[in-house]
């Protein structure tokens, strides 16, 4: 079990009042088999779809891991980096999700994205009109990024309650970082605040949930969608050579983000709970809605491992982009969240992204 460990060695916290307290913990054997909304936790994917790859080749440098953003493919002396994403939770800007969404995991690699291909899926009783609005968002929101369309597909799909769009992202580049990149000493950085995308989505599906929100909370939430993307800020950051990995924070929220890579870079972490930038407009909605900002889905937000001592020459390269925080560090041996009242929480997983478990809900 992963632990808080002083220096003599032993847990400072345990004693008394027993085991350090825990994110995350063994499934139960009721729980085996049943799965959540959201992402397969990873120790289910870990016995099932990771265990399962195909044909082998060396060609994949990068290939099937917990954690990881993108696979890269090696095609003569350059790189393939690609990566896949289902929009599955939002009913409204579904186009422009689908775009953001999934270039961000290729921006992760430093590189702009380049070439896109979709498959639509769309509800029974959709209209021309509906695949025509969808497609135009998609549409423009790959102009803006420079992003090609190279191909897809589009159907009526029976059972939908809403659409489903699945973008595949690729660029051809001639170098990378990834997720997997963190090492002992390096700072953890992350960009604006946690939460955006869950905030806007939260807002937008407000009335389906019973809830009244003011108006200046609602009008949040076109503000937050246009902080989706984390492909300026990305490319800036490689570019000063400091950066040993990225990673976008999609489910899971800033929490699940920060166990992921530090999970895919086989390092521990120490974060701190108070450190974590937290819109003034998610916090309000998260204390309406008891959901917790930091484990709620946050594209838009990027996390960065970054040179110890090296830190500045990425803020003063994103200072006329986006904010950034360092919230953190990358260590060697255990997994920590340092919460706001000064205790300290083992990670053991990735927690349940707040959005799916307030959507449940609805159901």
């Amino acid at each position: 079990m992963t632990r808080s460990v002083g220096r003599s060695g032993r847990n400072p916290r345990e004693g008394k009042r027993g085991r350090q307290p825990e994110i995350g913990g063994a499934p139960t054997a009721a729980s085996l088999n049943r799965l959540a909304l959201g992402k397969i936790p990873i120790r289910v994917l870990n016995r099932t779809v990771l265990r399962m790859k195909g044909a082998p080749t060396d060609r994949i440098l990068l290939g099937p891991e917990a954690g990881v953003d993108f696979g890269v493919i090696r095609v003569d002396d350059r790189f393939i980096v690609i990566s896949s994403d289902p929009i599955t939770g939002v009913a409204s800007n579904i186009g422009w999700y689908a775009v953001n969404v999934s270039a961000n995991d290729v921006a992760t690699s430093g590189n702009r994205p380049q070439f896109m291909e979709s498959v639509i899926m769309l509800p029974e009783d959709a209209t021309e009109e509906d695949l025509a609005a969808l497609a135009g968002q998609m549409h423009r929101s790959a102009r803006r990024a420079g992003i090609s369309f190279v191909g897809g597909h589009t159907e009526l799909t029976p059972g939908l309650a809403r659409p489903i769009v699945v973008a595949t992202v690729f660029s051809v580049v001639n170098d990378y970082v990834s997720s997997a990149g963190a090492q002992d000493g390096d700072v953890l950085l992350m960009t604006k605040t946690a939460g955006l995308e869950g905030t806007a989505v939260l807002v937008r599906e407000s009335e389906r949930l019973g809830i009244r929100l003011a108006p200046a909370l609602r009008r949040c939430a076109d503000r937050l969608e246009r902080q989706l993307s984390v492909v300026p800020e990305a490319v800036r950051a490689y570019e000063t050579g400091v950066v040993h990995g990225m990673h976008d924070c999609t489910e899971g929220g800033v929490l699940g983000a920060v166990y992921e890579m530090s999970l895919a870079s086989k390092i521990g972490f120490e974060a701190y709970e108070t450190r974590i930038p937290v819109d003034p407009a998610t916090r309000r909605l998260s204390k309406k809605l008891g959901v917790d900002p930091i484990k709620l889905i946050g594209s838009g937000s990027l996390l960065l491992a970054v040179e110890e001592g090296k830190e500045q020459r990425v803020r003063d390269a994103l200072k006329s982009v986006v904010g950034v925080s360092e919230i953190g560090r990358f260590r060697t041996g255990k997994r920590v969240l340092v919460e706001s009242n000064g205790g300290e929480r083992a990670v053991r997983e990735a927690p349940t992204d707040e959005l799916w478990r307030t959507l449940a809900r609805l159901r």
